[in-house]
């Protein structure tokens, strides 16, 4: 597999969330069954160790950060080797460089052939400094830049600095999840603007999922009107409803010239932002949305529980009655048919 055309050809990208037992336990079982699910669904690739996984597998006391990448790996080979197709494992790299470095290392050495750059330990630094760390990191992996908003963790950045950052050989990807219109241009423009046509740009806006994805993004450079476009997800919200999800990215990448499309599109476009505020809290600053995709699987009957790592990261309160009404309100973009007609199989 070609990764850069893997990538640019765009592919549904979930952002793996973690399995736990009523002890806050990893359950290996419902946690093999969420990748099961996943890769039946369609999508194109796997994104683990990232936010929604729960950055905590890290911290020693769970040690969960290579036992969680190892089972999701081991999941997606099996698959590939029975029924093979283009696929991209990705993994989560956090921290400061010797951290970042390491975790490259070990993610290569279990098959993951991309790195999802995260720059939540670099609030304070300067461009200079943080640009000179991703080159680093992508000397090792090929990179996924990372635009991560500041509610949950991120900083905001410049144009300049995405400008400078879209030079960089090895980048093949970037994620844009600054939930900011302004902010997701100053991405899409300095990746124009730098000439890098090999750079698949994919939208990480949970809010925005749709417009993302039907936008053709127009710029001019040097006096010739250049159009790019949001190829792809890599989504938290793909996290769930999942088969939906591929079979929407399918639908518009169907129609690729969307310049003149259904008024219906903008509906669905505002239902599954709908959908995202029941999933990821913003009505509380986020802070329930990560419970909010486990409780959508606990639902289904993929996972036991809701839990995360850490105790106090719990539902909002109201949250739980709002997943019930989006998933009562929205039946055409959830899948729980397609779930419970193969849960028993993934799990088994």
């Amino acid at each position: 597999m070609n990764l850069r055309s893997h990538l640019l050809d765009g592919q549904a990208i979930p952002a793996q969330p973690l399995a736990l037992d009523a002890n806050r336990k990893l359950s290996e079982r419902h946690q093999r069954a969420i990748t099961r699910y996943y890769l039946d669904a369609g999508v194109g690739g796997l994104a683990v160790g990232v936010h929604s996984t729960q950055f905590e597998i890290r911290e020693p006391q769970h040690g969960l950060f290579r036992p969680v990448l190892e089972l999701a790996a081991a999941e997606i080979d099996a698959s590939l080797k029975a029924k093979p197709r283009p696929f991209v494992k990705i993994a989560g790299l956090c921290g400061r460089t010797e951290q970042a470095m390491a975790e490259a290392e070990l993610v290569l050495s279990l098959g993951y052939q991309a790195g999802l750059l995260s720059l939540a330990a670099w609030k304070e630094d300067n461009d200079e400094t943080i640009l000179a760390h991703c080159r680093r990191i992508s000397e090792t992996i090929p990179l996924i830049g990372f635009y991560l908003q500041p509610s949950v963790g991120g900083r905001v950045f410049s144009y300049a600095f995405w400008r400078r950052f879209a030079e960089i050989p090895n980048l093949v990807a970037i994620k844009m999840a600054p939930f900011n219109r302004y902010q997701t241009l100053d991405v899409v423009r300095a990746v124009v603007e730098a000439g890098r046509d090999d750079v698949a740009l994919y939208t990480g806006n949970d809010d925005n999922i749709v417009v993302d994805l039907l936008t053709p993004f127009d710029f001019s450079v040097k006096g010739k009107r250049i159009s790019r476009r949001i190829v792809g997800g890599l989504l938290g919200h793909w996290g769930v409803w999942t088969k939906a999800a591929v079979d929407l990215l399918n639908e518009i990448k169907a129609h690729p010239t969307q310049r003149q499309f259904h008024i219906e599109w903008l509906t669905r476009a505002a239902a599954i932002t709908d959908m995202n505020a029941a999933l990821f809290d913003p009505a509380h600053g986020f802070a329930g949305c990560i419970p909010g995709i486990l409780e959508v699987l606990r639902r289904q009957q993929l996972i036991p529980t809701n839990h995360c790592l850490n105790p106090h990261e719990i539902l909002s309160p109201g949250q739980a009655d709002e997943l019930t009404r989006v998933t009562q309100a929205y039946p055409e973009l959830i899948d729980d048919v397609f779930v419970s007609q193969n849960k028993d199989r993934w799990l088994s």
